[in-house]
This record gives structure tokens, C-alpha cells and sequence, in this order.
């Protein structure tokens, strides 16, 4: 079965489908590499039920197309907030790391307050072009679009539902944190305000706050970037399900011209 990254002891091979499209030596999209992160973060034991309420990734030099290591650990234990430490490396060096704040998960009334609208269905929206068949980026081959306000190719805020085309590993079903965290990294991309041709517009890290998980398979952003005239913008989504809202995701992002940053543009149009 196809799939985003292949296991290989304690080591996490990514395959082509994890690649961004931004790097011509192979290195990986943010999405996966904060799928990878959330996983292993989860599969650390909890006193009690928990759910991730704050998962922060940090993205300190572009990811490899290699065999990745994760470890993690426990830096704040509790029965009732828990903070767990997760560090990505490649050849013994550290390429990502993740902070995430665990809160204990029970069933609590809550007076009735204003919720905000429920999206429109996903099935209302055609699946979206985004590149022709052959291109293996993870944004392009391994995930479903379906833009339902804005336009992808267009600059400005956008409103998309996501959901997984292929798994992050052979016969395993993404859990909803990996799915969500993943699709957050699309902020920056789907309401960029630059064009893509001139200017570069990196997110150092991803910021996914929930309150609670998303039901089935489909996540909805409702995005938006700001940036201002000093090289730095922010991008932010209010993220859904089926049933309504679930959380936000935030994204730093550093802006340049590629003249300046040294590089050259994507050949895909963005």
C-alpha cells in the first residue's frame, strides 16, 4: 500500500509523498513531519484519557528525505495538564521538535453559548485540480481538496475541506490529531497574499489549538494571512468539522523575495 512514511525499526523512512514541492533536494512538506510528531506524541502514556489541547511544532531546518528518529518525553507529568517533548533527527541531527499540552479529557455540562456556523457539506464542492496526474508533493498527491470559497490559485483568504488521500504508514489509520495538524500546515498556501513567483513565504513553526477532535475523515479551514511591510506575516485558520468548530491553527511566516533569500521559485503556479 502506498503511504507517506515507511517504518523501519526506530527509524520513519519518508517516501516521495512526503516531499514539498519547494526543495529540489527532497526535503519534506510541514504536514507530515507534524503528522509524525502528533503520532508519537500520542503513543506517549497518559495517566488518564487526554486529549491534546496545544500541539506547537517548530521546524528548525528543512526535514530530509532520509530516515528520521523521534523521541519523547514527559517535561511537565500531571493527571490534569501534562506537557510532552517530542525531537526530530536525521543523522543525529535535531530538524524539528514539537511541544504539546495534554489536558485531561472527561465529560463536563457546560452551559449552552454561541457556537460559530457549521461549514457547508463537502459533498456541496468538487474535488480540486491541484496539479496533473505524476506529481508525488504530499500537498498535491496524498491529500484531497475541496475549495469552498476563494480559490487556490488565487490570492487572498480561502476556505477548503481536506481529508487524506493515502495513510501515513501501511495499514494504519491516521488519528484525527495527525490528520488535523497536518492540514493546518496548508494555511500559509491556500490564503497567501504574495505571489509565489516572487516571493518566498516560509512558516518556521505551526501553532494547532483544539478543543476538541475532529469527527471522520474530512477537516475544514477557514483561512487567512496578514503580513505587513518589515518581511513578516502570520497565517491563521479557524479549523472545523462536519459538526462545527474545532480549534485554530497559527503559522509564523518569514517573507522575502527569492532574490534575497537565494533561491529560486517553485516552477508550480501558485
Amino acid at each position: 500500500m502506498t503511504s507517506i512514511f515507511v517504518p523501519d525499526g526506530d527509524r520513519f523512512v519518508p517516501t516521495e509523498y512526503a516531499r514539498a514541492m519547494w526543495y529540489e533536494d527532497g526535503s519534506l512538506n510541514g504536514g507530515p513531519v507534524a503528522a509524525l510528531l502528533a503520532r508519537q506524541v500520542e503513543r506517549v502514556e497518559a495517566p488518564n484519557p487526554m486529549i491534546v489541547a496545544r500541539l506547537t511544532v517548530d521546524l528548525l531546518r528543512p526535514v530530509p528525505g532520509r530516515p528520521l528518529e523521534v523521541t519523547t518525553r514527559v517535561t511537565r507529568p500531571g493527571k490534569r495538564i501534562q506537557l510532552v517533548e517530542a525531537t526530530m533527527t536525521c543523522d543525529g541531527v535535531e530538524v524539528a521538535r514539537a511541544s504539546a499540552l495534554r489536558t485531561r479529557s472527561t465529560g463536563l455540562e457546560v452551559p449552552e453559548h454561541p457556537r460559530r456556523d457549521v461549514p457547508p457539506d463537502p459533498e456541496l464542492f468538487p474535488t480540486f485540480p491541484m496539479q496533473p496526474e505524476g506529481e508525488t508533493f504530499f500537498h498535491v498527491a496524498a491529500v484531497e481538496m475541496r475549495v469552498a470559497a476563494g480559490d487556490f490559485y488565487e490570492h487572498g483568504p480561502a476556505a477548503v475541506w481536506l481529508r487524506m488521500a493515502m495513510p501515513f504508514f501501511p495499514d494504519e489509520e491516521p488519528t484525527p490529531l495527525m490528520r488535523t495538524v497536518a492540514f493546518a500546515d496548508f494555511s500559509n498556501g491556500i490564503s497567501r497574499v504574495v505571489p509565489s513567483s516572487e516571493y518566498v513565504f516560509l512558516n518556521p513553526d505551526l501553532s494547532v489549538y483544539l478543543h476538541r477532535y475532529p469527527v471522520g475523515e474530512w477537516v475544514y479551514l477557514r483561512s487567512r494571512t496578514d503580513a505587513e511591510p518589515n518581511g513578516v506575516a502570520l497565517a491563521q485558520s479557524e479549523l472545523f468539522d462536519r459538526d462545527g468548530a474545532i480549534g485554530h491553527g497559527l503559522q509564523s511566516l518569514y517573507v522575502d523575495t527569492w532574490e534575497q533569500f537565494g533561491g529560486r521559485p517553485p516552477e508550480q503556479k501558485l
